[in-house]
């Protein structure tokens, strides 16, 4: 058994696993709880502590700063009971902390004392301690206080019921406490904290003797319990058996689903199988759209994994960017319940950008419940079928017309043939009216112009007629030498008065000193005649601004014509779509015009090309290599 097996089979330990980590980490966040708490108690202790040694270290110089002033106040009396009686600040000293104020000379003899020491025997159980100060000239005024009055009188009632708080010595021993009976043993188990009282704490005024070692001890009167709580103790000892059982449950029912997963497994490796096998596509959607499955051959129709498809809402990737809304609402009808029985066509994109044609069925998807929750498709490519019957639709389209160029051709013969006779009388004619009206000494230069104009004319016609025989006879062009830029200015100057009716300006620009080319004149006069109709043709859409720029260049051995117009542009087309045969843009098209241009200068070992202009519109041009003559003399 693999490794991964055994560990599927050991799934079921995970509860119990998972619910010891749980009970260990709660005791562990028990007892770290309790150390923080306590951290935080001592910290607190610390604190509170070291603010109240402040605190009473402030009472002690206050009470020094009240007893220099009733020395300065002195200066200069007779030492008597009544002066200190009488003076304020023994009033409010007696008040606040002091026991008794004593006058001494300068033996240490009691001058005067306020009050008797019958009196100030109030706080005998407990030591005193002094508060000595100059006065002037040579007396020493000494104020006796109990250590008890001072802490209660100095430490804060919320720090006093907190904490059990006592100056001790250097022995240990207690000098004052806030309690009545402190006992150190009971509170040697508590949480404490002593801080040193810095400064002197004098014992005795006559000796100077001072307290060495002197603290104040802060005790906690309330600690916090320091173990774990029993009743998280009992949680646990409840929980783990309930998780044992519930792991064994479990386990069990782990052994019944693997079983189950092993019978599903192969059921399902089976169909795979098979759908992968199948040559038709499928694709499984729910009602929104979505897809939830798909075969390996839609994948491959379409080129995408199914981890790309696999959950993915319309619009879909593959469907075509330019009918995205007619996609789009033929799928709502079909999610919706109207899709044809008998399967529809669609048009598919390829990931690469390739375009596919294929046959859709739909069916309803039915759960084990019997319910329908989606559709189920299976796709058909149908491009190479598609692509074969357009090539044998095209093929008969080609032979119909074949034939009626056939015909046309056979028409065409015929009547360059009938035309000659009717050409040559016209030139007849206009020679024969000429030569009579120069008989008869008529010189109206107006109507002798027209005259010659009508013959030269005439004898273009028969001469286009001539080249169009030869052409349909399919013989050889005649090649002749000929200046290109007189064939061009001769082809516009025959296009002149219709560009001006339709509002289009000629632009010509001709480059000086082209070299003449052996050529059939006729022929390329006519292919710049066609190439300059067809952008007249194309400015027809667009509104005012018309214009068509005629060129020609020296470009190395070869002579360049282009013609350049401001129209609509190629639309994406290529040259070798737009000189088709039988390709048009033109409603009224044959589509010959752009095939015969080609074959003529084709013929003449030139190239034909189309490309965008770089202002907007179109460029057509032709290149005639230039006679050897030229080229090598």
């Amino acid at each position: 058994m693999s490794l991964p097996d055994r560990l599927s089979r050991s799934l079921w330990l995970a509860p119990l696993g998972l619910s010891l980590v749980f009970v260990l980490g709660v005791l562990a966040w028990v007892r770290g709880n309790e150390a923080e708490e306590q951290e935080l108690q001592r910290q607190t202790l610390i604190s509170d502590a070291l603010s109240t040694e402040a605190q009473l270290r402030d009472r002690i110089d206050d009470e020094q700063v009240h007893l220099r002033q009733l020395a300065a106040g002195l200066a200069g009396q007779a030492p008597s009971e009544a002066a200190l009686a009488a003076h304020p600040e023994v009033n409010a000293g007696l008040r606040r902390l002091w026991q008794s104020v004593t006058w001494l000379d300068a033996r240490n003899r009691v001058l005067a004392e306020v009050p008797t020491e019958s009196e100030a025997n109030r706080y005998e159980d407990g030591l005193s301690l002094h508060l000595t100060a100059r006065v002037a000239p040579d007396g020493v005024l000494v104020v006796r206080y109990a250590p008890a009055l001072l802490l209660k009188r100095g430490v804060p009632w919320w720090l006093a019921r907190k904490y059990d708080v006592q100056l001790v010595d250097s022995a240990d021993q207690v000098i004052a406490s806030t309690t009545d009976s402190p006992l150190r043993a009971a509170q040697g188990e508590k949480p404490s904290y002593r801080v040193a009282l810095t400064g002197p704490l004098r014992a005795s005024p006559l000796a100077q003797a001072t307290l060495t070692d002197a603290a104040l001890e802060l005790t906690v009167r309330d600690p916090a319990v320091n173990a774990i709580r029993p009743l998280a103790w009992v949680l646990v000892a409840g929980f783990l058996p309930l998780i044992a059982v519930a792991s064994w449950l479990l386990r069990r029912q782990m052994r019944q689903v693997q079983r189950a997963e092993v019978a599903g497994r192969t059921e399902a490796a089976w169909r795979r199988a098979m759908e992968d096998s199948a040559l038709v596509a499928l694709r499984a959607r729910d009602f929104d759209g979505r897809l939830l499955y798909v075969n390996r051959t839609f994948c491959d129709m379409v080129g995408m994994s199914a981890e790309q498809l696999v959950g993915l809402l319309p619009p879909m990737p593959y469907w075509p960017p330019d009918a995205l809304a007619e996609v789009a609402e033929r799928n709502r009808r079909n999610l919706a319940g109207h899709a044809p029985r008998e399967g529809y066509e669609a048009r598919w994109q390829h990931s690469s950008g390739r375009m596919l044609d294929v046959m859709v069925f739909e069916s309803p998807l039915v759960d084990a419940g019997g319910r329908q929750i989606g559709w189920m498709g299976s796709i058909i490519d149908i491009t190479e079928r598609k692509r074969l019957e357009d090539r044998e639709r095209r093929q008969v389209e080609t032979l119909a017309h074949n034939a009626r160029l056939t015909m046309l051709g056979e028409v065409a013969s015929t009547l360059a043939h009938e035309l000659n006779q009717p050409l040559t009388a016209i030139a007849s004619y206009g020679a024969g009216i000429s030569n009579s009206l120069a008989k008869l000494g008529v010189q109206d230069e107006l109507v002798l112009g027209a005259l010659q104009r009508l013959g030269q004319q005439a004898a273009h016609a028969g001469r286009i007629v001539a080249r169009i025989r030869e052409f349909l006879t399919r013989r050889e062009p005649r090649h002749e030498r000929c200046d290109l830029n007189e064939v061009i200015t001769a082809a516009l100057d025959l296009l002149q008065r219709d560009c001006q009716r339709r509002g289009v300006a000629l632009e010509l620009s001709l480059a000086a000193g082209v070299p003449a080319v052996l050529a059939d004149a006729v022929l390329i006069e006519q292919v710049v005649i066609n190439l300059v109709r067809n952008a007249a043709d194309a400015l027809q859409a667009k509104d005012g601004g018309r214009r068509i720029a005629v060129s020609s260049r020296v470009a190395g051995d070869f002579v360049r014509i282009d013609v350049q117009d401001n129209g609509p542009g190629l639309g994406g087309r290529r040259v070798e779509q737009l000189c088709a045969a039988f390709y048009s843009t033109k409603p009224d098209g044959m589509g010959m015009g752009l095939a015969i241009c080609r074959s003529i200068v084709e013929a003449h070992q030139g190239v034909l090309d189309a490309s965008e202009a770089a202002g907007g519109g179109a460029l057509f041009s032709f290149s005639l290599p230039l006679s050897r003559e030229v080229v090598h003399g």
